[in-house]
């Protein structure tokens, strides 16, 4: 039997996935703001000269990152549950999941674009009576900042991306619905071609947001 591409199928099927694609943004915009939590604090500690909370830094860094993802969300929603003996339910094992995740690749992005500065710079603001903290805050990590845009835009994207994968602990997010309605109406091309296009616009606008943000700083910087 011929195929036949029925295009009123994924017209049909966007309302289910608009539900699915709202759980897609809830985890990726709470779990990124996890991310960026415990990224910032990881990478900091790692700029820092605390050996003791260096250490505990990169064992979670290199922990996360020497795993994939997929066995992290099996590990927190089936194998966790059992040593604690408290049942997490999906959607927070997947905000979990997603930020504890991107959080170690941030913390990189961090340290790197921390590092990147002049010694100089720190020296300078130094001697001008700032204080450590002070120097970081005011000349150090506005310059980092606008090094760290871009790198994060990618993670973002990739943690955007990676809340497919929660479809093995059943969270109703996009990719997930997609697979209700194949399993009803047997239309794999037209539904994962729906799918596809609704990760598609999201992630655009996505970059869309953050070379507009890139822009706006490097203007303001212009104008100073």
């Amino acid at each position: 039997m011929a195929f036949e591409f029925q295009p009123q199928v994924m017209i049909d099927s966007f309302p289910l996935l608009i539900g699915g694609l709202e759980y897609t943004i809830l985890i990726t915009v709470a779990g990124l703001a996890l991310g960026l939590f415990l990224g910032i604090v990881a990478g900091l500690i790692n700029c820092g000269t605390n050996k003791f909370l260096k250490y505990v830094a990169t064992a979670y860094i290199e922990t996360i990152r020497g795993t994939p993802l997929i066995v992290q969300v099996m590990f927190l929603y089936f194998g966790l549950p059992l040593a604690l003996g408290v049942r997490i339910p999906p959607v927070t094992a997947g905000v979990i999941a997603i930020g504890v995740n991107a959080g170690a690749y941030i913390a990189e992005i961090v340290r790197g674009a921390i590092i990147s500065i002049h010694h100089g710079q720190e020296e300078a603001a130094r001697s001008t009576g700032l204080n450590k903290f002070q120097t970081m805050l005011y000349v150090i990590w506005p310059q980092a900042f606008r090094r760290m845009i871009p790198p994060l835009g990618n993670q973002f994207i990739i943690s955007l991306k990676d809340t497919s994968l929660l479809v093995v602990i059943g969270v109703a997010e996009l990719t997930r619905r997609g697979q209700e309605i194949i399993s009803i109406n047997f239309k794999a091309f037209e539904i994962w071609l729906a799918v596809a296009l609704l990760y598609l616009c999201l992630t655009l606008s996505l970059s869309y947001l953050l070379r507009l943000l890139e822009r706006r700083m490097n203007a303001k910087i212009m104008k100073n």
